[in-house]
């Protein structure tokens, strides 16, 4: 007896990982064979990245504070202890955020450490 194949579910799969590597460079996008590979790749890529972009957030973070705090006499270590020392519960976040966007805040922030 000959071996039955699904064919239909199987077009199906493969449409579908095509119709997801659409938007990559010749073979990357049309052959069935390199288009799965860069797909998987892209999801390990989409994994590991979401933990990095935390890294990279917290690194600008930083470097936003200590750029402002540095304006005004103190740098990122004093700064950020001596927030801990007064219990001012602001994060890096929120801080990188004032010393951007609303420098007087920021100052005001510094003035109640020092």
């Amino acid at each position: 007896m000959p071996r039955s194949v699904n064919s239909v579910a199987s077009r199906v799969r493969r449409k579908k990982i095509l119709k997801l590597t659409k938007g990559n460079f010749l073979a990357r996008a049309n052959v069935w064979t390199v288009a799965k590979n860069t797909y998987e790749k892209g999801l390990t890529y989409a994994y590991r990245d979401r933990k990095t972009k935390k890294r990279n957030f917290r690194a600008l973070w930083i470097q936003r504070i200590n750029a402002a705090a540095r304006q005004h006499g103190m740098n990122y270590s004093d700064f950020m202890g001596r927030l801990a020392k007064n219990n001012v519960g602001l994060n890096r976040k929120v801080l990188a955020d004032l010393a951007m966007n609303n420098p007087q805040a920021f100052e005001a922030i510094i003035n109640s450490v020092k």
